[in-house]
């Protein structure tokens, strides 16, 4: 039986997997050992970023609006709870692009989710008994 020399084949390898890391700081560049744990943890970080990502996007969505409808006079609780009973379809990412684009549009939006909630009684003030 033939002598099989896998020299090759290795190399192969070690070539493919310091191509991946080419990026990487120190030896994780460099050295195929530790190349290869950090190929290993940077592709567990990007799978749960894809994830992490998304709640992200919501957030920054919801802080916009949010800002938006206090300017317009409304909370963003009343606001979402008015275009839900008004059965407007419209999504926070399309919501916060129209706010930031187009504010007489988002304004048109703001007034018919006030329509359909009752205007708020503000709370009064509460006066500390002065203590003698």
């Amino acid at each position: 039986m033939p002598r099989v020399k896998r020299g090759v084949a290795s190399h192969k390898r070690h070539k493919k997997m310091l191509k991946a890391t080419k990026g990487f700081r120190g030896l994780r560049n460099r050295t195929f050992k530790q190349a290869k744990t950090a190929w290993m943890k940077a592709g567990e970080n990007e799978y749960r970023d894809r994830k992490v990502k998304k709640r992200v996007m919501r957030s920054l969505w919801i802080t916009r609006l949010s800002g938006s409808c206090r300017a317009a006079g409304i909370s963003y609780s009343r606001f979402i709870e008015g275009l839900t009973k008004k059965a407007v379809l419209l999504d926070r990412k399309v919501m916060s692009e129209i706010a930031l684009t187009n504010p007489e549009v988002f304004a048109k939006i703001v007034e018919v989710a006030k329509s359909a909630v009752p205007a708020v009684k503000p709370r009064a003030k509460r006066v500390a008994a002065a203590k003698v």
